[in-house]
């Protein structure tokens, strides 16, 4: 009661000083006479004592040397001290906290100059609301006699506080639909989240998922027998308590109280979180209903059970809380907890409204992310399913293959081991993303699979794949945008004899040759179009690769960092002089030439290459006569006896005397029989006719027609393939342990 009755005394004595500086003023000026002059006296009284007793707007007025003397009933308390106890003081004197240096260096421009200064904010505590910090907007203009006589400086001071705050929520809502959601990563969409709200709304947060959204599986309808399996996937904090304080400027309490003093403390994914069945955190993730904890106190159920907050944080100082679980679709993802424990006060119910609001933006984010994952692994796994773990290759070849997997699923590489110790070498990339073009990738490799097995030459095999793919394109109504047309292959076969390699392109040939001496050199196989595409017809190519060697294969994602022919320059300086292992060098190019984040799939093959060994080869030219079966039978046991594999002889011979003898019957000549020790033991008669030869079921009453009945179920495999005049006719035996 005694300070109101002083501040209405005080209030009085400013209003009487201005009535009797008004009076003064009349006087001087002369006036008008009569009845106007009354009015207009009677009107300027009334304003003054409105502005000085019942204006929400505070007026403070200084003298010239920015000493307060005179204010409104609006100020007192503003400034965080009584008005009186500031009477005849400067406002850095008077109120240091309030951003005093500011207000006074605009002050003094203003009286210079004598241009006002408007709106522009200060901050501070004041004493009816020590726990909140306020925003004010201040204009200060000059006041002078009808002289132009400088008589000192009026200060009008609104509080803005709601309006900023409520601004500052717009600016951080925008800043979130703009950084959260970036990437389809869980843990990067996390720290994202984290990163918007501290320290501009929490001091500290912790955001713990469930481990479901982690590993990209279906979300579980609710906790298990054990309750919430969540894993911490961030936490930030301020590391230190922020307090009003001097200013790296120099300015006194020009730092905003909501900045830390350093950069946020950034911690790392820890172990699994924790919670007790009756605790807070549980009940919020049942209900999936958000808490407000204003007051928090050391024995709350809050501290006592709730999940260990992220470190940095001080556990005896937090003071105030925010939980909020991430739903989607009414599923629980995870739970985001909010702490605050420095001087900016406790969270109200607009930072309820606001941290929901992050949250489920995030919420949409973290889910995209989880489908993602979940699709990822599924490509993945189909990926590696369809590739062999340990494929058969002739002992001529020595290969390894690497990838580097995006998310799309449609790059592959092969290695397929072909009769007469040859090889094949294929890599392949299908256009689009996900499960069908991963599935569309296993189509595509199980048909070059099957021509390879029929011997098909690599432009013959391409035209078919062509075709393949066009018939899948017209299988659907509506082409998806992954359809297989556009995909790209490049087939080679290595033939260890002759020393030569024969491919053929569908799109750009990633193919590179790596001579005996280090040199390497990107084959001349010529482009054909993307397979499904109209085009000129595949073309094969023939290159002479005489000693050892390498051959790499690649698929246009490899260069996927490079524009033009860059990347080709940069692959041959990889690749001259390299000496280590197929394994070792697919792994140094993709780390070398794919980015960290590719946009798309990447396959590389690295075959190490070398003739078979002419002591492991037998060839014979044979007349097209009868008589030459028992010559044949005969050149084919003294080598397998040089070959110490005489437990083979037998079937062998039946297998050369049948092939030989149809060759003689039913083909025309040069007929030539070779025998290759390998992995297996593989018997070849060539002839000159492209007649194709097919098993006959021979009566009990026939004396032939049983040739080939025989070769297949004496052989492991046995097959023809044709050549530029003339076929072979191909069949494998598999080598005993002995030999």
């Amino acid at each position: 009661m005694n300070e109101s009755a002083e501040s209405g005394r005080i209030m009085n004595e400013q209003a009487e000083s201005g009535r009797r500086a008004d009076g003064s003023a009349d006087s001087s000026a002369g006036g008008s006479a009569g009845g106007g002059e009354g009015a207009a006296d009677a009107v300027e009284r009334a304003l003054l004592e409105a502005l000085l007793t019942r204006s929400p707007v505070g007026l403070f007025v200084l003298d010239p040397e920015l000493r307060l003397t005179r204010y409104n009933a609006a100020a007192e308390g503003m400034q965080g001290t009584r008005v009186t106890e500031g009477l005849g003081l400067r406002p850095t004197e008077a109120w240091p906290d309030f951003s005093a240096k500011i207000a006074e260096r605009k002050m003094n421009e203003v009286l210079e100059t004598g241009r006002p200064a408007l709106a522009f904010e200060k901050r501070g505590r004041p004493p009816g609301d020590p726990d909140r910090e306020h925003v004010y907007s201040a204009s200060v203009f000059r006041l002078e006699d009808p002289e132009g006589h400088v008589l000192g400086i009026a200060d009008l001071v609104v509080d803005i506080t709601e309006q900023h705050r409520a601004q500052e929520r717009l600016a951080l809502i925008a800043e979130a639909g703009a950084r959260i959601g970036t990437g389809l990563d869980v843990l990067r969409t996390a720290a994202e989240l984290a990163d918007v709200v501290v320290p501009r709304l929490a001091d500290g947060v912790t955001v713990d998922l469930v481990e479901q959204v982690l590993a990209g599986e279906e979300l579980p309808d609710g906790p298990g027998p054990d309750g919430w399996d969540l894993r911490r996937a961030a936490s930030r904090s301020v590391p230190c308590r922020t307090r009003p304080g001097p200013h790296p400027s120099g300015d006194v309490g020009d730092r905003p109280v909501d900045a830390p003093a350093v950069a946020p403390v950034v911690a790392p994914v820890v172990a699994p979180v924790v919670s007790p069945a009756g605790a807070p955190a549980v009940q919020v993730l049942a209900d999936h209903r958000p808490r407000l904890v204003r007051a928090l106190g050391p024995d709350s159920a809050w501290v006592r059970h709730d999940p260990a907050p992220g470190p940095g944080t001080p556990e005896d100082e937090v003071h105030s809380l925010m939980a909020v679980p991430v739903l989607a679709r009414d599923s629980v993802l995870g739970l985001v907890t909010f702490h605050r424990w420095t001087a900016r006060g406790a969270f109200e119910d607009d930072d309820l409204v606001l941290a929901r609001d992050l949250v489920a933006r995030a919420a949409v984010a973290l889910d995209n992310a989880r489908r993602y994952v979940r699709e990822r692994n599924s490509v993945l796994t189909l990926q590696r399913g369809l590739a062999p773990e340990n494929p058969e290759v002739p002992q001529a070849v020595q290969a390894a293959h690497h990838w580097v997997q995006s998310g799309a699923g449609g790059d592959w590489t092969d290695v397929i081991a072909l009769p007469g110790a040859r090889v094949a070498l294929v890599a392949g990339s299908t256009p689009g993303r996900g499960v069908r073009t991963a599935a569309t990738m296993g189509r595509l490799r199980t048909a070059v699979h099957t021509m390879a097995a029929l011997g098909l030459a690599p432009d013959e095999l391409m035209a078919r794949l062509d075709d393949l793919v066009r018939q899948m394109d017209a299988e659907t109504a509506e082409p998806p945008a992954d359809s297989p047309v556009g995909a790209t292959c490049l087939y080679a076969v290595y033939d260890p004899v002759t020393c030569r390699c024969t491919a053929s392109a569908a799109g750009p040939a990633g193919l590179a040759t790596v001579g005996p001496d280090g040199g390497v050199a990107f084959a001349g196989v010529p482009a054909g179009p993307p397979l499904g595409r109209p085009g000129t017809s595949f073309a094969r190519t023939t290159l002479d690769l005489s000693g050892e060697g390498r051959l790499v294969l690649f698929t246009p994602g490899l260069l996927q960092a490079f524009t033009g022919d860059a990347g080709y320059g940069t692959l041959a300086r990889a690749l001259t002089g390299s000496h280590e292992s197929p394994q070792d060098l697919c792994l140094r190019l993709t780390e070398t030439l794919v980015p960290a984040d590719p946009r798309d799939d990447a396959a590389v093959l690295v075959a190490n290459i070398r003739p078979i060994d002419p002591a492991r080869v037998a060839t014979w030219m044979l007349p097209a006569d009868l008589e030459a079966v028992a010559t044949a039978r005969s050149l084919t046991a003294r080598q397998l006896h040089n070959w110490a594999m005489d437990d083979e002889a037998f079937s062998t011979e039946l297998i050369v005397s049948e092939l030989v003898t149809n060759a003689i019957r039913y083909a025309e000549p040069p007929i030539r029989l070779r025998l290759i020790r390998d992995r297996a033991l593989s018997v070849e008669v060539s002839d000159g006719s492209s007649a194709a030869p097919y098993p006959r079921h021979a009566r009990t009453t026939d004396e032939g027609g049983r040739g080939l009945l025989l070769v297949s179920q004496f052989a492991q495999r046995w097959g023809t393939r044709y050549e530029d005049r003339g076929k072979t006719i191909w069949a494998e035996d598999p080598l005993t342990d002995a030999a």
